[in-house]
């Protein structure tokens, strides 16, 4: 994997692939490919939010890992708490690189410490699974955190080998909006006044606190911030790979263990952005997601509160309507004479005619009018 011209990362190809191996990437890709395997669901399914078996809003009783995290720790804090009991030897996680404060780098985590690094959203591109036919190949379990594209390309690659099942005995995920490139890192640097990339010594996109800040501190010991309103919903999200643009599962369907931000909002929906105590949404999917989550709170290691699927609506609005636009969005990419991903037993259709006929209509003619200005397909 490498950073491609564009800012994210991609495959280079080492050499032609076999047929067999072409099979095999096709199969598992989650950018060619997202398929529900519906007789392995052991929750039911959601027809917005997927395969869903309990949710709940939570937080790290960690008071400085739910300090440092994005959304309450959470997720944090059943990483920490897998790696405290051994029922892992590590986590495969994404964290911030040792060769530059402003990229990404796969982090393996053997504990607190490493955890606690790793917590904060990263909002560039990342690669988690790079190396994972050498993980698959060693002897120790691991945990896998990834976006949601990461978890569906692992789980569908469990379908056709059965190393993925023997090694990963928990897959998590965050819900996820989009990658925006690394110029759009650049681009929320200079907004802060950043002239000089390679004066940043330290830089992080949100956490301690909640939402937390953009921070870039500088060589000079000057620290640099920016409201995460204003760094993600004015400059990083403009930045989106155009495969994002198109995802229909922003919820980490495949997973075992879900995390989001438990946004606070007034009595219209309006996010409140002022900072305050984290909480992360937890959604569990599977049977021993939800075992595991529960035996966390038996342990104190998070504290939990109920909610419902409606008040989700409410704390994550893009997520709750996102399927509803990919059918159209897809319908114009084939008007258009380009190549579609596949998606199954997502319950697209339905989505769709929630979404209603005006907002398809407008999402589709956006999104053809993007194509033939000559939008990339990067």
């Amino acid at each position: 994997m490498e950073n491609s011209l564009e800012g994210f990362r991609r495959p280079v190809l080492q050499h032609e692939p076999s047929e067999d191996q072409k099979r095999r990437i096709d199969q598992a890709c989650p950018g060619a490919n997202i398929r529900h395997d519906k007789a392995a669901h052991e929750a039911e399914y959601h027809e917005i939010w997927g395969p869903l078996i309990k949710v709940r809003l939570g937080w790290s009783t960690d008071v400085a890992l739910r300090q440092n995290a994005s959304s309450g720790g959470g997720l944090s804090a059943v990483l920490k708490y897998l790696l405290e009991t051994r029922q892992i030897d590590y986590v495969v996680e994404t964290s911030v690189s040792e060769s530059s404060p402003i990229r990404n780098a796969l982090k393996i985590s053997t504990g607190r410490e490493d955890v606690f690094q790793s917590a904060g959203s990263r909002y560039a591109p990342s690669s988690p699974l790079e190396d994972i036919g050498k993980r698959l190949d060693g002897s120790e379990r691991f945990a896998f955190v990834g976006k949601p594209c990461d978890v569906a390309g692992l789980r569908q690659l469990a379908r056709h080998d059965p190393r993925v099942n023997e090694r990963v005995p928990y897959m998590i995920a965050f819900m996820c909006a989009g990658v925006p490139s690394y110029r759009g890192t650049s681009a929320l640097l200079g907004a802060l006044g950043v002239e000089d990339e390679t004066d940043v010594v330290a830089f992080r996109y949100r956490g301690d606190g909640w939402p937390g800040y953009a921070t870039a501190e500088l060589s000079d010991g000057r620290k640099l911030k920016m409201d995460y309103d204003s760094s993600w919903g004015g400059i990083l999200n403009k930045h989106l790979q155009f495969r994002c643009k198109i995802c229909p599962d922003g919820i980490g369907e495949f997973a075992d263990i879900v995390c989001a931000d438990g946004w606070h909002s007034d009595e219209s929906g309006k996010a409140h952005f002022e900072e305050r105590p984290g909480r992360s949404l937890i959604l569990t999917r599977t049977a021993k997601g939800e075992r595991l989550i529960n035996t966390l709170i038996d342990a104190g290691a998070i504290e939990t509160e109920p909610t419902t699927t409606e008040a989700m609506k409410v704390m994550q609005p893009y997520q709750a309507q996102r399927k509803g636009f990919v059918w159209s969005r897809l319908f114009a990419m084939m008007a258009m004479g380009k190549r579609t991903p596949r998606f199954r037993n997502l319950k697209l259709a339905r989505n769709s005619r929630r979404f209603g006929l005006a907002r398809s209509f407008k999402s589709m003619a956006g999104m053809v009018v993007r194509l033939a200005r000559g939008g990339q397909l990067n």
